[in-house]
């Protein structure tokens, strides 16, 4: 909760314009403002949800309005000045996702490199569809600066079944501040800072059934899920604009992400609701927190194209300090955005030692993913293989969907499949390293209220249930079922 307050009271000092945004990060970068001329307007195709539509959670325009125009500035216009030519059914679609949300909302096309409406940023430099909505939070101008502050925190209740489950409860917290600026005519500047509180919790962070990964106390965490660090992120991202539509940019800092995997489980659209982490947490984004990285990259509307290199070994158990930033590990990453509904990326990259429990081993980590949104849908679809040298090979599958039937209703669910050789850490166990295949699925239900100002909170809960083999069952139970209680208090929900 104090993190919530934190990134409140920092966007509200600067003359706060509230803005209904989604969850995930974007790039956020300030291009100047024009007015949307006549002969870029275009109409909604008739596949496209229209301005009425009440859905997705957008605040609607009243009957026989127009929509808010948003300081005159629509997607495909903004794209049209720069130069940038995406089809006009994608700069409306862009268009019409803008036209349902609230005046002030943040738009991915004020984004540089977004493209009226190809894609958005996601965490680090990854990218998300372009619609999947703008971001959820507050924005606001300072001088030259834009602005743009985001948070939440989840209060949870879990029972986690079977023996080695329990029942907890416990607080998840995420805030972030982004500020951009023009620097001439070709540079653009992007400064992040995001943190949590979540180190309150202590090291062992929460339980969830089949989490593996990081330590604590000097021992391997199994059935947990470890806490986020105190800085989450501080970096900065320089674009240079090309000539057309395309930029080169440079990503890094003491703390961020590299190139590998799709965007983080806290910004995607499809776990937006979803109150625990996935068991596949360390097959996909585990390197979301990593101290020390650099990513150049060339994007164009239609894909990206980047490379990092960065600190391979995952942050330590003590998660309030900046862990000395290091360059040994690398990753390539490619994103292709056909259009404003779908994202698809793949990765590989080579971890040096990334787990402490593991300190002889290093990682091969290939990824491949495709995320989609539309008409209040947002779904990822994902796949993972970890080959440790020496060591074994594990894949891992993983699935998402939520779908905000309206502003007050969502429905979501996550299935995951995954072979894992860490459930067993103690050496005299006859089951220590030996890999498993554990599937388990997720489903549940969100009802959103507004509150004050920009502030939400959703309330929900969800079930789950697991398959695993039979030489798990006296550790686990036969069937083990899970259930979990949220409340997520959100700036912009």
């Amino acid at each position: 909760m104090k993190t919530i307050l934190l990134a409140a009271t920092a966007a509200a000092a600067l003359l706060p314009v509230s803005a209904a945004a989604q969850h995930e990060h974007h790039s956020g970068q300030a291009m100047p403002m024009a007015q949307s001329p006549a002969s870029e307007s275009t109409p909604t195709p008739a596949l496209l949800p229209t301005p009425s539509d009440d859905h997705a959670g957008h605040i609607m325009p009243p009957a026989g309005h127009a929509p808010p125009q948003h300081d005159g500035m629509a997607h495909g216009s903004m794209a049209h000045d720069m130069g940038f030519t995406a089809p006009a059914t994608y700069r409306a679609a862009s268009d019409a996702a803008l036209a349902r949300a609230p005046v002030g909302t943040a738009m991915a096309g004020m984004a540089m490199g977004t493209s009226g409406g190809w894609w958005q940023q996601g965490s680090g430099t990854a990218r998300l569809p372009a619609a999947e909505g703008p971001m959820r939070g507050y924005m606001t101008h300072a001088g030259e600066w834009m602005v743009m502050a985001h948070g939440y925190a989840w209060g949870v209740a879990t029972a986690q079944g079977g023996p080695r489950g329990r029942n907890e409860a416990f607080v998840q917290s995420m805030a972030m501040v982004m500020g951009d600026r023009d620097l001439g005519d070709r540079l653009h500047l992007q400064l992040r800072a995001m943190g949590s509180l979540e180190p309150l919790m202590g090291p062992r962070g929460y339980t969830n059934l089949f989490a593996t990964g990081e330590v604590a106390n000097g021992r391997p965490l199994v059935d947990r899920q470890h806490p986020h660090d105190l800085f989450m992120e501080l970096a900065a991202k320089i674009d240079y604009r090309l000539d057309g539509d395309a930029t080169l940019f440079l990503y890094g800092g003491p703390v961020g992400e590299p190139a590998l995997g799709p965007s983080a489980f806290m910004h995607r659209g499809s776990a937006r609701y979803l109150p625990l982490s996935p068991i596949t947490h360390h097959w996909f984004d585990s390197t979301h927190i990593t101290y020390g990285v650099v990513t150049a990259g060339y994007s164009a509307p239609l894909f990206q194209l980047e490379a990092s290199a960065f600190k391979g070994r995952e942050p330590d158990e003590h998660r309030w300090n900046i862990e000395r930033p290091r360059l040994d590990s690398w990753s390539v990453r490619g994103t292709w955005t056909p259009s404003p509904f779908v994202a698809v990326q793949a990765s590989h990259g080579f971890l040096k030692t990334p787990e402490e429990q593991h300190p002889d081993e290093n990682e091969h980590r290939t990824t491949v993913s495709v995320q989609y949104a539309r008409a209040g849908v947002a779904a990822t679809l994902a796949y993972s293989l970890k080959d440790r040298s020496p060591g074994e090979k594990l894949p891992a599958l993983l699935g998402e969907v939520t779908w905000e039937i309206t502003r007050r209703h969502a429905v979501f669910g996550r299935v995951e499949n995954v072979r894992n050789d860490e459930l067993f850490p103690d050496h005299d166990s006859p089951l220590h390293d030996r890999p498993f295949r554990v599937t388990k699925a997720e489903a549940g239900y969100a009802y959103r209220l507004p509150l004050v100002g920009p502030l939400g909170l959703a309330l929900g809960g969800t079930v789950a249930a697991y398959d695993k083999p039979r030489a798990l069952a006296p550790a686990y139970g036969r069937y083990p079922v899970s259930w979990t209680l949220f409340a997520k208090l959100a700036l912009g929900l």
